[in-house]
């Protein structure tokens, strides 16, 4: 991952090959080759180096705006709970909470790191939003949707809700999951545990919930929006389960059960869109870039960026990197810790962040070709993920090694950036919610 050995001659080239393709980002206008490579794709993916900055952020939602105002995109599937983003969709589309700003829809994100999406940058974003979609008919409004797996005890609870207003049948078959998790107090890994030490889980019960689920919804998701969401939180609820019951036991496939879920997500609410729908998709960069491109494949790992790449024609599928060099960003020490604003290190020597900053004074936009055989694109370097626990003082762990010509289609650089704001701090830790983090593996 370093460039030492290859010889100035070598590194000239890498620097040369960046300056090549890179093009001045100073304001939105400037996004205009990256904009024309993505307006006539089907599904974007942006992605972020961490969850704690300011201009991935803010770069990431004038990108995004764009791409709505000027294209047509019609939803946002962003790393989120379903419930919660259900919540912001139904608020940008004017259709609930009316009486609540962005700030105060987003106060009500309490799963942690709350940080994530209840921040000022995601605010002034989601404003922006409900005032385009106030401008259009419903059918051309932009939906916003979570794509992640994580809310099992929200999900049965907005399924049984549900259920009871519209198929009271059914329902038998949601108590029966609801009970056979309640003796764990809504605490997924004590139930995680449990099916490690005794060999019995509630899965049989959350996929004859599905089931149900499914049967009463098929015909209805397409003109009923609610028995969309119902629809979508008995998937998350299967998965969910599935998904800690991988992870207790410290198989990394649950990476995959969580990747797969969300590629999945947004498979089905672009359909929900309609024939020809374009979508973006937010998430981090270890989700976004393409996993075939790093260590990640070696490990068996798939990841969103991939997988859509192997559902979809190329050119329906764009996905978009971000980087820096350094600066500062939130992040906590440990998982469920309060947040801090850390400062970012300038990046390690031979890194992809190391060579952009050598080669670039200012930040950028690099929309790559169809020819990517250079030695910068076609080269394996580290490439820093700084996860939402961060510890800057051991950054040989947050470099992913990556081919970046291969894992990404478009690049924004940043050389020093700044830290997002967020819209509260952290309430009292409780139990841990652990996950598998993309810190560079």
């Amino acid at each position: 991952m370093s460039t030492r050995g290859r010889g100035p001659a070598g590194t000239d080239a890498l620097l040369a090959e960046i300056r090549s393709l890179a093009r001045p980002l100073g304001t939105p206008r400037d996004l205009d080759p990256l904009v024309e490579r993505c307006a006539g794709a089907r599904f974007v993916c942006l992605g972020e180096a961490s969850h704690g900055t300011h201009e991935y952020y803010r770069w990431r939602a004038l990108l995004s705006l764009r791409l709505i105002e000027e294209h047509g995109f019609t939803w946002i599937g962003v790393e989120g709970d379903w419930p919660d983003c259900w919540r912001l969709n139904r608020w940008v589309r004017g259709e609930a909470d009316q009486d609540l700003d962005a700030r105060g829809v987003l106060a009500r994100f309490e799963r942690w790191p709350t940080w994530m999406w209840a921040n000022e940058e995601v605010a002034e974003f989601l404003d922006r939003l409900r005032a385009v979609n106030a401008r259009r008919a419903g059918h051309e409004q932009v939906g916003f949707y979570g794509l992640d797996v994580y809310s099992l005890w929200d999900s049965l609870r907005e399924i049984i809700g549900w259920l009871e207003r519209s198929a009271p049948e059914a329902l038998p078959a949601a108590l029966r999951a609801w009970q056979c998790f309640t003796p764990f107090h809504e605490d997924p890994h004590r139930y995680a545990w449990r099916t490690r030490l005794v060999p019995e889980s509630c899965e049989a019960d959350v996929v004859a919930l599905l089931a149900a689920v499914r049967r009463r919804t098929m015909d209805r998701t397409a003109g009923d929006p609610a028995a969309f969401d119902a629809a979508l939180n008995a998937m998350v609820a299967v998965d969910a389960e599935r998904y800690y019951r991988t992870m207790v036991r410290g198989d990394r496939q649950s990476w995959n059960v969580r990747d797969q879920h969300m590629a999945d997500t947004a498979d089905l609410v672009s359909r929900r869109h309609g024939p020809g729908a374009r979508g973006l998709v937010w998430a981090h960069n270890s989700h976004v870039g393409d996993a075939r491109a790093t260590d990640m494949f070696d490990a068996g790992l798939v990841n969103v960026g991939q997988l859509l790449r192997e559902r979809h024609p190329a050119p329906e599928v764009v996905l978009v990197g971000f980087a820096s060099w350094a600066g500062t960003v939130v992040a906590a020490e440990s998982w469920g810790a309060a947040e801090e604003v850390l400062d970012l290190p300038e990046a390690r020597s031979g890194s992809h962040e190391d060579l952009l900053h050598r080669a670039l004074e200012a930040a950028a936009v690099l929309v790559l070709g169809r020819d990517r055989s250079g030695p910068w694109l076609s080269g394996r370097y580290g490439h820093r993920a700084v996860g939402v626990v961060y510890h800057p003082w051991r950054e040989a762990g947050n470099y992913v090694p990556t081919r970046l010509g291969e894992r990404y289609d478009a690049l924004l650089w940043f050389p020093v950036t700044t830290a997002l704001r967020p819209l509260h701090h952290e309430g009292p830790p409780g139990e841990p919610e652990l996950e598998t983090e993309p810190t560079g593996f």
